[in-house]
């Protein structure tokens, strides 16, 4: 026997997704969708998958998140975009972790989309907390990236993997770039301290991060056009921070 388990989803007009991100969980115990004012088939997709449904307007990305966590009737979550899908085989591991499971919570590795392909086998996914606990975790407070944080041991389930659909193009990635990075300046601002490096020297060791460390360069071209765009979005958000707090220059007097 294993924990039952609840998969929370918040949505707003997710559609062309949410389909296939039900589809990889209808074998949980429940399905929770908080939605925030679809205008397209968003909730008949929800409603027809039998999901548990409610309405409530955006907060911001932690509170919606975390509302929709509270609602579940399991104490274990699987916290999911609605634009994610668990793959194949991941189902068997998850199932397998929570019989009995030790820790609060587990991480778990996310394929990405890069434009016109997926993270090619050896790219070093990214893992994230999204099975977990409810009562030992939270989510954190972290504008736009706001994940599920909690202090007690988590462990990481690599064969869980679970795929993000969410940028199948170059347009798609670079307004999330732009949308993201102001989204953070206030999270940023005040950072003064090693601001060279910040703007000057860090976009470059991240791509090499990237590219490199993490085995980008599997991925082709898609690959190297990713890495630098995170190396732009590194920058990009360290310098709108600066434009935000540096004081404003007097009127130039050109009588």
């Amino acid at each position: 026997m294993r924990e039952p388990l609840s998969v929370v989803v918040t949505t707003f007009n997710n559609a062309a997704t949410l389909e296939r991100c039900l589809a990889s969980v209808a074998w949980a115990d429940e399905m929770v969708v908080l939605d925030s004012g679809s205008t397209d088939s968003t909730v008949d997709i929800a409603a027809a998958r039998g999901a548990r449904l409610f309405h409530e307007p955006f907060k911001g990305y932690a509170l919606q998140k975390q509302s929709a966590i509270d609602k579940a009737a399991h104490r274990w979550v699987l916290l999911l975009d609605a634009d994610e899908a668990l793959a194949d085989g991941a189902r068997a591991a998850i199932e397998a972790a929570l019989q009995a499971p030790a820790v609060a919570g587990f991480r778990l590795p996310r394929r990405e989309q890069v434009f016109w392909t997926f993270n090619r086998a050896g790219v070093r996914l990214n893992t994230h907390l999204r099975l977990f606990d409810r009562t030992r975790a939270r989510m954190n407070a972290v504008p736009v990236h706001a994940a599920p944080d909690t202090r007690e041991p988590v462990a990481t389930l690599r064969a869980a993997v679970f795929v993000h659909y969410g940028e199948p193009d170059i347009a798609t990635k670079v307004a999330k770039i732009n949308a993201y990075s102001t989204g953070l300046v206030e999270h940023k601002r005040g950072r003064r301290r090693f601001l060279f490096a910040r703007l000057v020297l860090y976009p470059g060791v991240f791509f090499l991060r990237q590219y490199l460390g993490k085995r980008w360069f599997l991925d082709g071209w898609a690959g190297f056009i990713n890495a630098v765009s995170a190396a732009y979005y590194v920058f990009l958000k360290h310098a709108k921070a600066y434009e935000a707090q540096r004081d404003p220059e007097p009127p130039r007097d050109d009588a």
